[in-house]
Order: structure tokens, then sequence, then C-alpha cells
């Protein structure tokens, strides 16, 4: 059974997806754009299921009551600074955490800042972010592959490409790899008034105040070979960037959409990850 729940902090309510008995080990999944909490469904439901207790939320500019306007509300820190005021607020002294595409890329910084809260990190997708860094200079193709990021960032009329012909560019970017019922989904809550200039946010608030170091937590790293914005340099890379205990998991023919595409080998080898620890 998931629950709907919501998290009270300073910056507002974060709605979320919850699952298993309250005193269980705690779990928290953090989900990319363009989707939302329900990206992680299969694997809230599986780890409830199993003892842990897992959240995972709509993270700041997806949840309705932590909208703010301003790109600077979405720096870095302050997505990291959600994740310690969720968890705060619901009693984790410390947690698991999970990400996925920009979920992975704060749970990276999460990690580097503070590791004495995290258990363990699983990151799907998303290379360590220094690791990245160093990709786009040097590797061409990676260049290429985030050139996206740079257009997100300088033009407001992305919004109107992306909702233009029922959200036709924003379906496509799914790849036909995530069931249509879940597009329908994103494509509605990204349709409501500010939800996709919020969520582009994300690639607007500015790049980090400080440099990412290597981290210390116990990592699981799930990289597919057909991702199409993170090729295998700066996948390959990341085990450079992690010097705790650290296990990389390549999986062949998945795209970018891997906790959707692949939902029983990512919640297998999450589940597996966890125990070890």
């Amino acid at each position: 059974m998931i629950d709907h729940i919501s998290i009270p902090t300073e910056a507002g309510s974060f709605d979320a997806i919850a699952a298993g008995p309250e005193d269980g080990r705690p779990v928290l999944l953090l989900h990319g754009f363009p989707e939302a909490a329900v990206e992680w469904e299969h694997q809230v439901a599986t780890l409830g299921v199993l003892g842990f207790r897992a959240v995972a939320p709509d993270q700041r500019g997806y949840s309705p009551d932590v909208r703010p306007e301003p790109a600077g509300d979405y720096s870095i820190d302050h997505l990291v600074g959600d994740v310690v005021a969720i968890t705060e607020a619901l009693g984790w002294p410390k947690f698991d955490l999970v990400g996925h595409d920009w979920g992975g890329a704060v749970a990276w910084w999460t990690a580097d800042g503070h590791p004495e809260r995290l258990r363990s990190l699983t990151v799907v997708s998303t290379p360590h972010p220094a690791a990245l860094a160093e990709a786009m200079k040097t590797d061409e193709d990676q260049y290429l592959r985030s050139r996206y990021m740079t257009e997100w960032r300088q033009t407001r009329i992305t919004e109107r490409r992306m909702l233009e012909n029922d959200a036709r560019a924003l379906r496509d970017m799914f790849e036909r790899r995530v069931p249509p019922s879940k597009v329908d989904d994103y494509v509605r809550r990204l349709s409501e008034p500010g939800a996709l200039t919020a969520a582009l946010n994300w690639y607007r608030g500015g790049r980090p105040g400080g440099k990412i170091g290597k981290i210390a937590v116990p990592t699981l790293y799930l990289w597919s070979t057909e991702d199409v914005s993170f090729g295998s340099t700066a996948a390959l890379d990341t085990a450079n960037w992690v010097t705790g205990p650290y296990r990389f998991e390549m999986l062949e023919d998945v795209t970018h959409w891997v906790p959707e595409e692949a939902p029983e080998v990512v919640t297998s080898l999450l589940v597996e990850h966890l125990n070890a620890r």
C-alpha cells in the first residue's frame, strides 16, 4: 500500500508518497525532471513490503506549496537544504538516500555536504558532478549531450515549446519507454500554472557556489547504456570520485528512464545495496 502524505517544512509542505512501517529503516527517494515522486512507486511499494520506511517527495517546484518564483530559489544549496528539512521533519537522524536524474545530482551534493546523515547512497543515471563537469570539458560527446541544459537556462520560450501541441516535446522526452498513463500524469502536473517554469528553474538556479569533493558514503551507481543525457566517460570516471565502498552497475539497452523502464532490476539492486549496509 502506498500512502500520500504531506511533509511540513519552513519552505512549505512537500507532497510525498510513502510505504512501510513508521519505525522501518528510512529511505528517501528523489525524482528527476520532468517527473515526480510517482516515478519511484515500484521501489517505494516494494521497500514498504520489505519493512523499510520509504518516502519519495515531490521536490521543490513540483509540490504546489513549495513553488517559489525566483530562479535563485532553486540553487543546489536550497535543494540540499530541502533534503535536510524533509528528513528532520520525518524524524530521521540517519537515512538511506536514492536519486535519479536531477534527484541524483541533489543526492551527490547531499552526500558531500552531510555524509554523517547518510547510511548509504544510490544514484541512478547521474554521474558524480565533478566527473560530469570534467567530461563536458574534455569529451565532445558529453558536451553535445549536455547542450540542452544551456538552452533551457537561457530561454524562457522553452515552456511554450514543451507544452504546445498537447505537450508533444515533453512527451517525446520519454522515448516511449515510460507508460503512457505515467506520461499523461507528468504532463498534467507540469501544465499547471507556473509548474513547468518551476521545474526548469532547477536548470536556471545558478551553478553551485563551491566544489564537490569525493564521496565517503557507501555508494551504488546505476548507469544505462542508452542514456541520451549521460555518456560513458563521466559514468566510468565516477568511480574516481568515491572513496567509500563503491558498486557500479551498467544496464544494457536501457534508456535514461531507468526506474520506470527497468523497475524490477532497479529495485533488486537497491534492496541488495541496502541489505549490505
